[in-house]
C-alpha cells in the first residue's frame, strides 16, 4: 500500500463520528471509519488468510476452511449459514437507513454479495500443498477471503453499515477450482450436487436470488505488481473422455488387443494440429491431460482416461472448437478400433465486467493506492466461475498484487499482504459504501439499468442443456 495515498485520503475524510442529529456520517467520514477498522485488524486478517492457507481443501471438500470462516463472521455478531452447496458459508448484515426506491421497478432495499473461494487447486510440488491430497493455495483463494473478511470488518466492525441502506452478503463459495472431475461426477450421480461448479449450484440452488451485483478481489500474479481494475476472461465447458480398448499381453500377443493410450495420445495428436485453425481474437485454450495410462506395463491399456477443458472468449467460440476437439477424439479411437466416451460437462461462462462497477471500484482503489499503482487486466485466457454470476448480474473480478510466482505454480505465494489483502479489502469496502450509501441510489440505479444475458431459471436451463454424453463405437474392419 502506498502511504502517502492513504495519509492524502485519511486528511480528507474528517472524524467519520456520526452526526449529533442522529442523521448518517457523510460518505467520506464512512470510508474513514472503515479503513481506519481494516487497518487496526490487520493481524487478524494475516492471520485467517495464513490459518487457510496452511489447511488447503479442494473444491466441495472445504470442511476446515468453511469452519474458519465462518468463525470469523460470527466473531463480528452475524449470523452465519454453512453447508450451502455443500461447503459454503454466507452471512447476511444490513443496513440501517431506510431505503426509498426511486421507481416501482424494485421495491426492496439492494444487496451486494462480497465473494472469496473456498477451495485450492491442485499443486502437489508446492512447499505449502497438503500431502495427501496434493491440494495448495497456488491460485490465491486464501487472499481472497482475507480480502472479504477485511471488508466484514471495515464495514460491520466499524458500525458503518449501520447508516447504509440495503444489505451486504458475506460469502465464501466453494470449488472455483474445476477439477477432480470423476469425483464431482459421483457427487452428482449421489444427487448431492447437480452442477459441478461452486457458483453455478449456489445459483441452481437459489442463494444468490437476492444478490444485485457481487464483487470478489482475486489475487494478483497475472497484471504483476499493480492491482488491476476489472477486465474479462475465457469461459470454458469440460469433458471427461474414456478410451475402451481391449487387454492382451503386451510382450507376447500384443497383436491380440487395441491399445486405448496409443488411441488418446494420436487424439492429443490431432489436437495439436487443430491450434492454426483457431483465430486468435477467439483465444481458444484447449489443454489435455492423461488421468489413468493403463493397469500394468505388460498388459496392453484397455482403460485411458482424460480431462480438458475447451475455453474461449465466447461461447460460440468455445461450442465451435469443441466440435473440432471431438472430431480428434474419434479419430484416436477410430485409428486404433477403440471405443471413446466423452462427457461434456459445463463448465463456466466467460467473464464479463460490469462498467459502473468498474468505475466505483476504480475511483476507490486510486484513493487507496494512488493510480500509478493500477493497471488494466483486459482479457484473461483463464477462466472463473464469476463468468456465470456476471450472466445475471452486474458483477466485478479485479485482482489485487503483493505476490510472487506464477499462478497455479509451486512458487507461488503472496508476500506482501498490504498489497494482497489490505489494499483490496479498502477499495471494496469504499465501493460498497459509494453503493449503499445516500439511500443505496449508486446500487439502485446499477440495478435498475442492468440488463443481465440471462435470468436464473434461462441460466439453469442452459447450464443443465450442456451435459451430455457422446459414445463413438469401435471402429471395423
Amino acid at each position: 500500500m502506498d502511504p502517502s495515498s492513504a495519509d492524502r485520503t485519511s486528511g480528507q475524510a474528517g472524524s467519520g463520528a456520526p452526526s449529533a442529529s442522529g442523521a448518517p456520517s457523510a460518505p467520506g467520514a464512512l470510508k474513514e471509519r472503515a479503513r481506519t477498522a481494516i487497518r487496526e485488524g490487520r493481524d487478524r486478517i494475516i492471520r485467517l488468510a495464513d490459518e487457510v492457507w496452511r489447511t488447503p481443501e479442494l473444491g466441495f471438500k472445504e470442511v476446515r476452511t468453511a469452519e474458519t470462516v465462518a468463525r470469523f463472521l460470527e466473531d463480528l455478531g452475524l449470523h452465519v449459514e454453512t453447508g450451502l452447496a455443500l461447503t459454503g458459508v454466507k452471512a447476511e448484515a444490513a443496513g440501517k437507513v431506510p431505503f426509498v426506491p426511486a421507481d416501482a421497478t424494485f421495491s426492496r432495499p439492494p444487496q451486494v454479495a462480497v465473494l472469496g473461494e473456498l477451495d485450492a487447486v491442485i499443486c502437489p510440488g508446492h512447499p505449502a500443498a497438503d500431502p495427501r491430497t496434493g491440494a495448495a493455495h497456488a491460485c490465491g483463494h486464501h487472499a481472497q477471503l482475507a480480502v472479504m473478511a477485511g471488508v466484514a470488518l471495515g464495514l460491520v466492525g466499524s458500525g458503518v453499515l449501520d447508516e447504509l441502506s440495503g444489505s451486504v452478503l458475506f460469502m465464501g463459495v466453494p470449488a472455483e477450482e474445476y477439477v477432480e472431475f470423476e469425483y464431482r461426477l459421483g457427487l452428482r450421480r449421489e444427487g448431492k450436487v447437480e452442477f459441478i461448479g461452486g457458483k453455478p449450484e449456489l445459483i441452481r440452488l437459489g442463494e444468490f436470488d437476492d444478490v444485485d451485483m457481487a464483487l470478489l478481489v482475486h489475487s494478483g500474479g497475472f497484471p504483476g505488481s499493480r492491482l488491476s481494475v476489472g477486465g474479462t476472461s475465457n469461459g470454458f465447458i469440460g469433458k471427461s473422455i474414456r478410451y475402451v480398448g481391449r487387454e492382451a499381453h503386451a510382450g507376447g500377443a500384443p497383436w491380440l488387443g487395441a491399445n486405448a493410450l496409443n488411441s488418446a495420445m494420436l487424439a492429443i495428436a490431432a489436437i495439436n494440429a487443430l491450434r492454426e485453425t483457431w483465430k486468435d481474437e477467439d483465444s481458444i485454450r484447449v489443454h489435455p491431460i492423461i488421468t489413468r495410462g493403463g493397469d500394468l506395463v505388460n498388459i496392453v491399456p484397455a482403460d485411458v482416461r482424460l480431462e480438458t477443458y475447451v475455453r474461449g472468449r465466447t461461447m460460440q467460440a468455445i461450442q465451435d472448437a469443441a466440435v473440432k476437439v471431438d472430431r480428434a477424439l474419434e479419430a484416436g479411437a477410430h485409428a486404433i478400433g477403440t471405443r471413446v466416451e466423452i462427457e461434456d460437462l459445463p463448465g463456466f461462462l466467460p467473464m464479463l465486467s460490469d462498467a459502473a462497477l468498474v468505475r466505483l471500484y476504480g475511483r476507490n482503489l486510486a484513493a487507496v493506492v494512488g493510480r500509478d499503482q493500477m493497471a488494466e487486466t483486459g482479457h484473461m485466457g483463464g477462466s472463473t466461475d464469476m463468468g456465470d454470476l456476471s450472466h445475471i448480474m452486474p458483477a466485478l473480478h479485479p485482482y489485487g498484487a503483493g505476490v510472487t510466482g506464477h499462478p497455479h505454480g509451486t512458487d507461488f505465494e503472496v508476500v506482501d499482504p498490504d498489497r494482497a489483502y489490505i489494499a483490496p479489502a479498502e477499495a471494496v469496502a469504499l465501493t460498497v459504501i459509494d453503493l449503499l450509501t445516500g439511500g443505496a441510489r449508486e446500487a439502485d440505479a446499477i440495478r435498475r439499468e442492468s440488463t443481465p444475458l440471462l435470468t436464473r431459471a434461462a441460466y439453469v436451463e442452459l447450464v443443465r442443456s450442456l451435459f451430455k454424453r457422446t459414445v463413438y463405437p469401435e471402429a471395423r474392419g
